[in-house]
């Protein structure tokens, strides 16, 4: 049998489910969003060396896991794409499935927090974003004849009205709008500037206050160095072992209750960002499931 983390077929058996959500409808400069999630999902399945070099054990063999996608997103309007994805996470989460979802552009992530926050209390979640943007717009009016309050731009605005603690990782451009609701809201959106100072990694998980997080992982949040496949690439992100020990390390610390990766633009010519987003997924699921994974008998 071929080594896979995809392992099952059947949902009801799987404690990890994949969730690809393949939406793009309101990108703002470079487009493919919506092929990443089979991209990824490529990498994981026919690519990815099972073995964590760390844990040394080989996670998938030790967690089922299935993966399902929503169809029919792109027909939708960016309202009703949110509705159908929280719909369907919804399901898998009452359903007690650890649900790792893969997008599509930012906006798939409101859908899983508006599911979310309908069987918990999102002011007991915070929401853990790597991102180079903070995606606090109200609407998309500043910069798009097509109005959309959910919009990707807006999606953490979105989710922040839904009572989320938000803790921000990796920003290094700001439109004014943002700057300004983000100063209004001080005391819930703890904002750590990507410049030159260097942020020890203890310093961001004691920023969040509350026992349970949901992580986002947009890939621009990482330097584009490391992670050039992405809609908006801005220079000078994350470095590529410090994203991956803070996302490790939040989990360990943290009780993780979902998590996405979001705005992969696979680019013609290399396989670079979508294989880094497999490999993130993989960390992810290794680092919720650490504690009773089993290093390998030699």
């Amino acid at each position: 049998m071929i080594d896979r983390v995809i392992n099952t077929k059947e949902i009801k058996k799987a404690e990890t489910i994949i969730l690809s959500a393949p939406y793009e409808k309101g990108v703002s400069f470079m487009g493919g969003t919506s092929k990443a999630p089979k991209k990824i999902l490529d990498c994981l399945n026919g690519n990815l060396e099972l073995l964590d070099i760390e844990l040394h054990c080989e996670p998938a063999k030790m967690i089922k896991t299935a993966q399902k996608e929503i169809l029919g997103l792109n027909k939708l309007t960016s309202e009703k794409a949110v509705k159908k994805i929280s719909s369907e996470y919804q399901k898998l989460f009452i359903d007690k499935k650890f649900t790792i979802m893969l997008g599509g552009e930012h906006t798939v992530s409101y859908g899983a927090l508006h599911a979310i926050s309908k069987t918990e209390n999102p002011k007991e979640i915070t929401i853990l974003q790597i991102d180079a943007h903070q995606d606090l717009r109200d609407n998309n009016s500043d910069y798009s004849e097509k109005y959309d309050k959910f919009a990707h731009s807006c999606v953490m605005r979105r989710a922040h009205e839904l009572g989320f603690p938000i803790v921000q990782v990796g920003i290094r451009t700001y439109s004014k709008y943002e700057y300004e609701y983000w100063q209004k809201n001080k005391k819930t959106i703890t904002v750590f500037e990507w410049n030159k100072k260097e942020i020890s990694i203890s310093e961001i998980i004691n920023s969040i206050k509350t026992k349970k997080i949901y992580l986002t992982v947009d890939v621009d949040g990482f330097d584009p160095s490391f992670m050039p496949g992405t809609g908006t690439p801005v220079q000078g992100g994350l470095d590529w072992y410090y994203g991956i020990d803070l996302i490790k390390e939040a989990i360990d610390k943290k009780e993780l209750v979902g998590a996405d990766i979001v705005e992969v633009s696979p680019q013609r010519d290399s396989v670079l960002t979508e294989f880094g987003a497999a490999l993130i997924c993989y960390k992810i699921m290794a680092h919720k499931f650490k504690n009773r994974l089993k290093p390998i008998s030699l």
